[in-house]
This record gives C-alpha cells, sequence and structure tokens, in this order.
C-alpha cells in the first residue's frame, strides 16, 4: 500500500483537485448564468445629450412606452389600382396594433403606408409585434402587390435579429479557430486540448462575473458586450497560455522534475502576465470616462474578463498542466539536457541576425512603410447611417429606401420634439424650420407634448442633419424643450464619440506609459514602445480603411470604432512588446544588452508570432455577426495586431534596441556579464541546498 505522500498518489490527488475546480466552476458559472437586465430607451443616448433629455420627456407621456411601424404596400414599377387601395384601407384596419390608423397614399400613386403604433420598447418586444404585423400585412395579398414594414420599431426589430443566438456563434467560432490555431502550433494530439479547456472555462466565468458586475453597479450594457467579451477572454488568455507552455518547455529542458519546471517557468512569466494584463485593464477601464452608457460597459466588462483570463492562465493552468507527465507534449516531447530555445538557431535568431546586420536600414524602411500607410487615416469619415449598419440589407431598410421614393424621405422614422411649453407655438417654430416637410402634435399628457417632425432630407443626409440644427437652434429660446428621433441621436452620438476620444486617447497613453515605466523602470524604452504602438494604430486605420473602401464596400466608419479600437489595440499591442522586451532584460543581464536583444528575439519570436496571428484570427471573427460596425472592428483589431506582431515587435523595436544600445534601458543600467538574475538566483538556490 502506498504512503499518502507517494508521488503517485499526490499526482491523482493534485489531479483530481484541478479537475474538481474545472469541473466546480463550470456547474456554477451554468447554475448562476449571465445576468440580465432590461434596456432602457436610454441605453444607447449620451448621457447629458438633447437627446436624453428629450427621451426623459417623453416617458412622463401617458404612452410613452411604444414605438411605431410603418407598413409600406407598392406594386414594383407600377401605380396602384383603385382595387389596390380599397384592399389596402381594408387590410389596415386588420393589422394588429393599427387601430383605426388610416391607409395614407402617396402623391404619385405607387405606393401608400399605414403607420402602427407598437406598444413595445425593447427589442424583444418590437421583434414579436413586428414579425405579426408582417405576418398579418402579407397574407392573402394579390399577384404584385408586395407589403413590407419599416419605422423605428422594425429597425430594432431587425437589429435584435441579428444577435439572435449571436453569442453562440460567436463562442463556437472563437472556440474553433483557437482550436485550430493551437493545434498547428503545437502540432500535438493532446496539449492543445489543456489551454482550450482552462480559457473555455474562464471565459464563462468572465461573462457571468462581468455581468453580474454590470448589474450590481448599474452600469449599462448591450447585446454586444458579452461577444466582445468572449473574444477578448479567448484571444488574451490564450496569449498568455502560450507564453506560460513556451517557457515551460524550455524549463523542462533543463530540470528532470516538472514541478520546478513549472515553478520557474511561472517566477519568469508572471511579471510579463501581470504587467500586460494590467496594461489592458487600465486601457480597458478609461472606457468609463465615455458618456455613452454601452462604451462604459464594455470597458468595464473587459476590464473583469482579463483579469479572469490572467488569474486562469498563471494559476489554474499551472496547475493542470503539472498534473500531465512530459508526455502530454508527444510527439515533441521536451526532455533534460535538451538545448533551450535561445541557444537554437531558429528562424527567428536568423531574424535577430538580419536586423543586427543593418538596424539602421531596418528602422528607416519599416517606418517609412508604416507611415506611408498611416497617412490614410487621414482620409477616414465616421458615421454611419442605419441602412449602412448591416452587412446584409433587412427588409426594416429596403423599405425606408422604397417609401423615400414616393414619401418624404423622414416619413417612416420622423424627428421628435419634446417640449412642456406651449405646444401650438412649438408646432409653428418646428413647420416653419427649413428641411421640415411637415409636422403636427402627435401626443400630449402629464404637462408634456410630442411634436412629430417629418424631414424632407434622406436619413443621415447633410440636408437631415443641418435640418436637425437648425430645429434645436430655433427651438433653443423653449425651455424644457429638446429634440430626438434617429437624425437627432446620430449627432448626439457623433459629439459623444468626438468628445470621449479626445479624452480617452490621451489619458490611455500617459497611463499605459506609466505602466510601462513602472515595469520596466526606464524611460527611454516605454516611450519608444508606445510610439510605435500609435504608429501601428494609425497605419491599421490606414490600411483597414483601403479594405473597407475597395473591397468590402464600406464609405465610413461607425462614429464609436475609432476608440474601441485604440483602446483595444494600444492595450494588446503593448503585450507582444511586454513579452520580447521583459525577455530581452532578463537576457541582457547576463549577455549585454546586443546579445540580450537577439537571444531574447530568438526565445520569444515563435510563442508571440503565435499569439498574434491567433489574436488576429480571433478578432476576425467577429466578422460572422451581420453588423458592420463589429466587422470594422474585428478587421481593424486583426491588422493591426499582425502589423504589432510581424513588423513591430519583430523589426523596428529589435533595431532600436541595437542602434541604442545601453541607453535603450535608461536610466537602467545594465549590469556586468554573469550577474544575471537566472545565475543568481541559481547561486543562492545551491547555496541554500
Amino acid at each position: 500500500m502506498r504512503h499518502p505522500s507517494h508521488p503517485i498518489t499526490a499526482r491523482w490527488w493534485a489531479g483530481t483537485i484541478s479537475l474538481l475546480g474545472l469541473l466546480g466552476t463550470m456547474a456554477v458559472t451554468a447554475l448562476v448564468g449571465d445576468a440580465q437586465r432590461s434596456p432602457a430607451p436610454t441605453d444607447v443616448l449620451p448621457i447629458g445629450s438633447d437627446s436624453s433629455a428629450a427621451v426623459a420627456l417623453r416617458e412622463r407621456l401617458p404612452r410613452s412606452d411604444g414605438s411605431t411601424a410603418v407598413v409600406l404596400f407598392s406594386r414594383p414599377g407600377e401605380r396602384l389600382s383603385p382595387s389596390d387601395l380599397a384592399l389596402i384601407s381594408e387590410r389596415a384596419s386588420t393589422l394588429p396594433g393599427a387601430g383605426r390608423a388610416p391607409a395614407v397614399p402617396s402623391r404619385d400613386g405607387a405606393a401608400a403606408i399605414v403607420v402602427v403604433p407598437v406598444a413595445a420598447d425593447d427589442a424583444t418586444g418590437a421583434a414579436t409585434a413586428v414579425t405579426a404585423l408582417r405576418a398579418a400585412a402579407k397574407a392573402g395579398l394579390p399577384a404584385g402587390l408586395t407589403a413590407q414594414v419599416t419605422g423605428p420599431a422594425a429597425v430594432q426589430a431587425d437589429l435584435a435579429a441579428v444577435f439572435e443566438g449571436a453569442n453562440t456563434r460567436l463562442l463556437l467560432a472563437t472556440a474553433s479557430v483557437v482550436a485550430a490555431l493551437l493545434i498547428l502550433t503545437y502540432r500535438s494530439p493532446a496539449l492543445w486540448l489543456v489551454p482550450l479547456v482552462v480559457i473555455g472555462v474562464a471565459d464563462r466565468l468572465a461573462a457571468v462575473l462581468a455581468t453580474h458586475t454590470l448589474a450590481l453597479l448599474g452600469v449599462t450594457w448591450d447585446e454586444s458586450t458579452v461577444g466582445i467579451l468572449s473574444v477578448l477572454v479567448f484571444g488574451a488568455g490564450t496569449d498568455y497560455a502560450l507564453l506560460l507552455i513556451s517557457r515551460y518547455r524550455d524549463e523542462l529542458r533543463r530540470h528532470a522534475d516538472r514541478r520546478e519546471a513549472m515553478s520557474r517557468a511561472l517566477r519568469r512569466t508572471a511579471e510579463a502576465v501581470l504587467s500586460s494584463g494590467l496594461t489592458v485593464v487600465v486601457g480597458l477601464l478609461t472606457l468609463l470616462l465615455s458618456v455613452l452608457p454601452a462604451t462604459r460597459g464594455l470597458g468595464l466588462a473587459c476590464a473583469v474578463g482579463i483579469v479572469v483570463a490572467v488569474f486562469f492562465a498563471l494559476v489554474v493552468l499551472p496547475a493542470t498542466l503539472v498534473v500531465f507527465g512530459r508526455w502530454v507534449f508527444w510527439p515533441k516531447v521536451p526532455h533534460e539536457g535538451e538545448p533551450a530555445l535561445v541557444e537554437v538557431r531558429s528562424p527567428w535568431r536568423r531574424v535577430g541576425e538580419a536586423v543586427a546586420a543593418r538596424p539602421a536600414a531596418v528602422v528607416g524602411v519599416s517606418l517609412v512603410l508604416l507611415i506611408g500607410v498611416a497617412a490614410g487615416s487621414a482620409r477616414i469619415e465616421t458615421g454611419l447611417s442605419t441602412s449602412d449598419q448591416f452587412l446584409k440589407k433587412p427588409e426594416a431598410i429596403a423599405a425606408a429606401e422604397r417609401l423615400a421614393q414616393s414619401f418624404p424621405a423622414g416619413s417612416a422614422d420622423p424627428t421628435l420634439v419634446l417640449t412642456t411649453q406651449d405646444p401650438s407655438a412649438v408646432l409653428r417654430v418646428v413647420a416653419g424650420t427649413d428641411g421640415v416637410a411637415s409636422a403636427r402634435i402627435a401626443s400630449r399628457g402629464s404637462g408634456v407634448a410630442q411634436i412629430d417632425a417629418v424631414l424632407q432630407g434622406a436619413p443621415s443626409s447633410v440636408e437631415a442633419r443641418r435640418a436637425i440644427g437648425s430645429l434645436r437652434a430655433r427651438l433653443a429660446t423653449f425651455p424644457s424643450t429638446h429634440v430626438a428621433g434617429t437624425e437627432a441621436v446620430a449627432l448626439d452620438q457623433a459629439a459623444a464619440a468626438s468628445r470621449d476620444r479626445a479624452l480617452i486617447l490621451p489619458l490611455i497613453l500617459c497611463l499605459v506609459l506609466l505602466v510601462l515605466v513602472a515595469l520596466l523602470r526606464s524611460v527611454v524604452a516605454p516611450i519608444i514602445l508606445v510610439g510605435t504602438v500609435v504608429l501601428t494604430y494609425l497605419a491599421s486605420l490606414g490600411l483597414s480603411w483601403i479594405l473597407f473602401t475597395r473591397a468590402l464596400g464600406f464609405e465610413r466608419l461607425d462614429d464609436g470604432v475609432p476608440l474601441l479600437a485604440f483602446v483595444f489595440l494600444v492595450a494588446l499591442g503593448v503585450d507582444y512588446n511586454i513579452f520580447l522586451v521583459t525577455r530581452a532584460w532578463e537576457e541582457s543581464r547576463g549577455h549585454g544588452t546586443r546579445r540580450g536583444m537577439l537571444r531574447g528575439l530568438a526565445a520569444t519570436g515563435g510563442v508571440i508570432t503565435s499569439a498574434g496571428i491567433l489574436l488576429a484570427a480571433v478578432f476576425a471573427v467577429l466578422g460572422v455577426l451581420p453588423l458592420v460596425v463589429l466587422a470594422q472592428l474585428g478587421v481593424i483589431i486583426c491588422v493591426g495586431v499582425l502589423l504589432d506582431t510581424l513588423v513591430v515587435r519583430t523589426l523596428i523595436v529589435p533595431a532600436i534596441a541595437l542602434l541604442l544600445g545601453d541607453r535603450f534601458w535608461w536610466p537602467r543600467r545594465i549590469p556586468p556579464a554573469g550577474h544575471s538574475a537566472t545565475g543568481l538566483a541559481e547561486a543562492v538556490e545551491a547555496s541554500a541546498r
């Protein structure tokens, strides 16, 4: 009978504890589940904006919890016949929720509309009502006569359809990409499963903790938050896992005991991973300063996710890996006495030697190329219209475009003016404003009146936005009078995005710079690293803009994309530089700056490149959702991570370090050769024994 302290028994105990821990976490997350919340009308509105004040007034009206849908009847290329108009009038009285709403024919005789109140302000209720309305409107129509449903409620319903099952599809796609790339990286039938399972459990725990944290603090989040959170946790968590496993494999070549190897690998990886995680968390938390509620929620949720990813990478993954023997690396099992990665003449060692041969030329050519591509970012235009938000045009958008051919462009989605003043006086001002086709008092009660104004300009056009500006200017003399509606909200969101960029972008740079200074205890290296990351961001915008305009057919970026792309790229881009520079510093303490940087590049080149390609592919997965904003965000981050991984970290940073020599670490000084931290640690341990 084996004694309980026997290594085999201890191994089984360790394995059982690790397995029970993972299974317990999965059970708890499944039992608790993500927190749920009821969306509010102000969730997408900038805090303190005119449209937000208008919606707050609107909630005081007797039926403030409703929206509208517009049923459009038409015959493609033909005028409506008298029998068509009679049928449409009869159908209008039977549409669910229409009540006594009349059918209104267009002046050209080619279409007719019925405006239907929809008593739902959340996506689920709108989707249910619009589905029933579409079925009733289209049932039994004669050949050639079509019915389409548009308006705010229909757009909201079609947007909700985009996210129906989206998080599951996104999670499966992300996990599949990570699994495929881990298999290609390790070329092992077993090893890839360990980090995949650990990070998969971390992802579910992150979603539960993040949503419950948001709910507890009263912070808003939307349908895309959990999906982006999963992409970030899988991407960053797998990056940390790759770094740890690479160092663990190296230490297994030096030590017979795998627990000793893991202990050393963890000590030499923890600083880089913790610093990387801190950088990302600090960057994400700056989003709490945004005036857009959903952006605040995304920043806090993703910060929670990174904390969970770091914990699983530094605590759960090492414990799980140690349970298995060296066989888990099969067929490339590391054995004690084999040369370490820095000693092998790998492709990354040859890349380092090529950079060392002509560092000035490498820096010059690389910077010229990046600056040339970055110049394209100056041509970027922002501000997506409602019709441009979908990769595939839904019925609500197609119907709105057809409606604009026969009615004033704003008929499907009127601008809302909310006031506590004399509604007749306000109506006269609204109706007399340039760009307003018609206006009427739509509702009143509790001291508040709502005026619906139909704009002449097409949705998202310069004319429509100019009309909103004119309305607000002319109504400024009326206290407690505010303008809302799609066009007004778009203007407020654009202003909020501009304000957020002006405040948050420089703040992120300062905070990341401070983190790097504290980590490296240097001034020169952090400034260089932050500068290269900013250049990478601008270059990724410029290159992505070429892809968007020439290949994907996008004419504008969503207002929020530049800020989110900057946060993710700066925070994640610094990660790879941290991985490289911390290893280079470790090697420099025993070999000098020149050899230390080359050894650091040789040691980390493979794992960082694998991590970068994996992270880029993971963010590209956002394109599985038919929403333009997520596709744009995924492409920009994908391009930026690849540029940072393959150009900045591989060529520019090592070349600059070689040119500067010891000045790269100023004011930190390189200890004399032979005084490396590794050597000192081994000497201390030897004397202790």
